[in-house]
């Protein structure tokens, strides 16, 4: 069934929208996960432009971390301190990505940015993910081999000034690296469409020596806050938000959601991991070819001004 989407211009088969929403929201259940950096580049390669793409991608981020964030108040393993912490740099770093989201439309450049920030991004992280996890799974075969390191440790960050008291997280620290992470992964919201989560995690537990209990909630509730930010203002500013688009993705996201969490107990967590990375990779080189090939169509209809 063809579907015009009134925002992006262009017909897209409903049943394929709903698919990739229930892919990405299975992905979500499998890995735990929000699915913004996966779901943004499938829509590139369905022919939805990279601007609404990115703008309509971060709903899909929305409606899975509210989902997440009840679960975790319900376990009171949501630090609201930290939270805001991170939420007031993450509004302050999608603001700037806004802009400069803005100005690269201006110039008519805004495609290639997007998807040469994907390329370079996920590129980067699934090398990462795929490095780590196989070392884990080399590490989990060497029965004993393995110790458990601490992953709260004093470093150069908990030195720094401006310290306050985060007790849901038991720590005494400067709320400079928190501001710094929540303004880096606003940005990456505002101009790739990503809640930003799978950064945000690593960072917290890491850098910021956050218990693992608290870091997943912490990261959901401020990911509602900045990624709704970045969509109203997606809206605002250069009018990028697709509602069809948005309602099918989610419509098929809750829908898979359910069978990916079931097929996750089956899995063991480093054979998850390297799925993740690999489905990372295999998307980055998608979208990588994708700007190195001859396109289908070389005319493209645009307004142009007069001289």
């Amino acid at each position: 069934m063809q579907l015009y989407l009134p925002i992006a211009e262009v017909a897209v088969n409903a049943y394929a929208l709903i698919g990739i929403g229930g892919l990405v929201g299975f992905l979500s259940g499998l890995f735990g996960v929000g699915g913004g950096f996966l779901i943004t580049p499938l829509l590139f390669m369905i022919g939805v432009p990279p601007g609404v793409a990115v703008a309509t991608g971060a709903n899909q981020v929305v409606a899975s971390s509210i989902s997440g964030v009840l679960a975790q108040l319900k376990r009171k393993a949501v630090d609201f301190r930290m939270g805001a912490v991170l939420l007031a740099g993450g509004l302050i770093g999608s603001a700037i990505g806004i802009w400069v989201f803005a100005r690269l439309t201006a110039i008519g450049q805004v495609d290639l940015f997007v998807q040469l920030a994907y390329v370079l991004f996920l590129g980067v992280v699934g090398a990462m993910m795929m490095q780590e996890s196989l070392r884990a799974l080399w590490r989990a075969r060497r029965a004993g081999a393995a110790q458990i390191r601490r992953a709260h440790v004093h470093t150069w960050v908990h030195g720094m000034p401006l310290k306050m008291k985060f007790r849901a997280s038991g720590l005494y620290i400067s709320v400079i690296p928190p501001l710094t992470i929540g303004a880096f992964v606003g940005f990456l919201s505002a101009v790739m469409g990503v809640g930003g989560g799978f950064i945000m995690v690593p960072a917290m537990i890491y850098l910021l020596g956050m218990p693992t209990k608290v870091v997943i909630g912490t990261s959901l509730f401020q990911i509602i806050f900045t990624t709704a930010f970045t969509t109203v203002m997606h809206a605002v500013s250069s009018q990028s938000v697709d509602i069809m688009l948005a309602l099918l993705l989610i419509l098929g996201g809750v829908v898979g959601a359910q069978f990916g969490a079931r097929f996750g107990v089956r899995l063991k967590a480093e054979q998850l991991r390297i799925l993740l990375a690999g489905m990372v990779l295999l998307v980055c080189f998608k979208v990588a070819l994708d700007l190195v090939l001859t396109p289908a169509e070389l005319y493209s209809i645009a307004p142009m001004a007069l001289p």
